[in-house]
């Protein structure tokens, strides 16, 4: 064991090892959940993560797939003490997923937290947050996009703990399992995520005795401290100023011609940074509020993006942000207002304190992405006759950035999941998945194009619920510098027919019948810079790639093309003549 007087040089090499074992440990466990995930939601999606935190539920080590859990992981920690305060033991583990009286997004997505002893002292909590297939409520998946109260959302827990002395506690799996439409993932899952954090536990003791409790706890303490002062030293570098954007929501699912605002004011003053969303909406009678702990979280995945990707991720980060909302507004509000669509709503922080920070650091300036989406069927098995819930996350394109083009088909800012395999979806629920494909002519233009949306077409086998929940079907993806926006998403019952209906961005509970087709597009990103300005070899490429259109290439690229046999080739004469006598608008 080290002391006080250990040379310093040792001591920040002992630092490092643990920074990095600490790391290693959370991707274990989050690994070790993912291969044991009943559900496709984890297993597959991986719509989960997980995190160690100190005894004051402080996150000291967190493997990043859902950015937004470093804020819910502290709240769902303040609550379990809050609740038990000196009634902890070995072999205890909590649940939580109450949106107001913890951290969780929304109720489906579940804490499972433990303690972690060493020697009789409670020296911090290992835990994960997973998103369950289905809690109760008036639809399957418990996410009802015309949800007026969290008592739409499915079941609601306080912090309860659900094993003593490392046995189940019965009747909180069985409540569970009466509120479920698919109880056996939900408690599989839930098992899986107490396995984990018991993994968890005993790679966190293996650290404490290789290097000391007395240590191990002045390193952990030190890594916190480190962090926000390198987070400082970054926002010490950028320049002083004030700063707002907005972005806006389609809707609310409740009214659906009223988008609803989110605006920022950043400040930035030395080594310090301030988020004022006061000024965004009131909270909405539908489901699009988020809660103050996912404002917390959004902002410091923005300065992380901004300054370093690769940074620690724990509470540090979060001591050198403040933030203001206003009570009683969509991003902070009043009980028991519904959350559970809220992700739309963060992708629409996300995008405003970017294009608020443009204007501090314009070498990372970026364009809008898709925003995010999920669908979900759920019915009864045919064959079984137990009920399933299909849930799938969808991404889109990325934003064009000051140096490239946006990504195609793929999740985007703080969403994280995966896009589910055609193989998995097709075996494990009666669905047929006839299109996935990426969207010509769908990203937005610029000298950066955006990325690329996705087609995913459905055949549905049996009558089944379906519920959307999306966003930038109505108001476009922004382009940046001139970039032009991102096609819009679109969502579509058997499309093409004499039966073709539309359905608004978000919908709950819509009734599908065998032999339905369903197709969700999803959003292009916008485009960065003057279109153009980008290389007319580079758009000859996105022809030959299929990406964009040879009219699309004349028309918003000022690039004119000629076929020479079966090959497109530039027309170097026409376009001159129209990049030069053409205005660009």
């Amino acid at each position: 064991m080290l002391s006080q007087n250990t040379p310093h040089h040792v001591m920040a090499i002992d630092r490092e090892v643990i920074r990095a074992s600490l790391g290693g440990i959370v991707q274990e466990i989050q690994n070790s959940l993912f291969r044991t995930g009943f559900s496709t939601i984890i297993r597959e999606s991986q719509d989960a993560s997980c995190a160690i935190m100190d005894s004051q539920g402080r996150v000291i080590a967190q493997h990043v797939v859902l950015p937004l859990h470093i804020g819910a992981f502290p709240a769902c920690i303040t609550a379990i003490l809050a609740a038990f305060k000196s009634d902890i033991a070995p072999g205890d583990a909590f649940l939580i997923n109450h949106p107001y009286h913890g951290g969780s997004p929304h109720a489906p997505d579940m804490a499972v937290i433990t303690p972690i002893f060493f020697e009789d002292e409670l020296l911090g909590f290992c835990g994960s947050i997973a998103h369950k297939s289905d809690i109760g409520g008036p639809v399957p998946g418990s996410c009802s996009a015309q949800a007026r109260e969290v008592f739409n959302e499915g079941l609601q827990l306080p912090a309860v703990r659900c094993q003593r002395e490392f046995l189940p506690v019965g009747d909180v799996e069985r409540i569970i399992a009466a509120n479920s439409r698919t109880p056996e993932l939900v408690l599989g899952d839930i098992n899986g995520q107490i396995g984990a954090a018991r993994l968890g536990e005993t790679r966190f003791i293996q650290l404490v005795k290789k290097f000391g409790k007395a240590q191990s706890l002045l390193h952990f303490e030190k890594i916190l401290e480190l962090s926000e002062a390198r987070m400082r030293s970054s926002l010490s570098e950028w320049k002083d100023g004030r700063f707002e954007a907005e972005r806006f929501v389609d809707d609310d699912g409740i009214a659906l011609d009223i988008p609803v605002r989110i605006h920022v004011v950043v400040t930035k003053t030395n080594d310090r940074i301030h988020f004022d969303f006061s000024a965004s909406a009131d909270q909405t009678s539908g489901p699009a509020n988020i809660r103050p702990p996912l404002v917390q979280a959004a902002c410091a995945y923005c300065l992380i993006s901004l300054t370093d990707p690769h940074a620690d991720i724990n509470s540090g980060i979060l001591a050198a942000i403040d933030i203001n909302t206003r009570a009683g507004s969509v991003m902070n509000p009043h009980y028991p207002a519904p959350v559970n669509t809220y992700n739309p709503t963060v992708h629409a922080v996300v995008d405003a304190i970017f294009a608020a920070l443009t204007n501090i650091v314009p070498a990372r300036a970026r364009a809008d992405g898709c925003g995010s989406r999920s669908i979900i069927l759920g019915g009864r098995n045919t064959y079984t006759g137990k009920g399933y819930v299909q849930y799938e996350i969808i991404g889109g394109g990325a934003g064009g950035r000051m140096t490239r083009d946006g990504a195609s088909g793929t999740t985007v800012n703080q969403s994280n999941a995966r896009i589910a395999s055609i193989e998995v979806i097709e075996s494990e629920f009666p669905t047929r998945i006839l299109r996935f494909e990426l969207l010509r002519d769908s990203g937005g233009a610029g000298k950066f194009r955006g990325g690329l949306g996705v087609r995913r077409e459905y055949l549905n086998l049996q009558d089944a619920r379906f519920s959307i929940r999306s966003t930038k079907h109505v108001i476009a993806p922004q382009g940046s510098a001139g970039g032009l926006p991102g096609r819009t998403g679109d969502i579509l019952i058997n499309p093409g027919t004499a039966h073709e209906k539309r359905l608004p961005t978000r919908y709950a509970d819509f009734p599908l019948k065998a032999g339905d087709v369903f197709r969700l597009d999803a959003p292009g990103g916008g485009g960065f810079g003057n279109p153009w300005e980008r290389e007319a070899t580079a758009v000859l490429d996105d022809i030959r790639q299929g990406y964009v259109s040879v009219e699309m290439a004349a028309a918003q690229y000022g690039v004119v093309l000629k076929k020479i046999g079966d090959e497109w080739i530039i027309d170097d004469a026409a376009t001159f003549v129209r990049r030069t006598n053409v205005a660009y608008k």
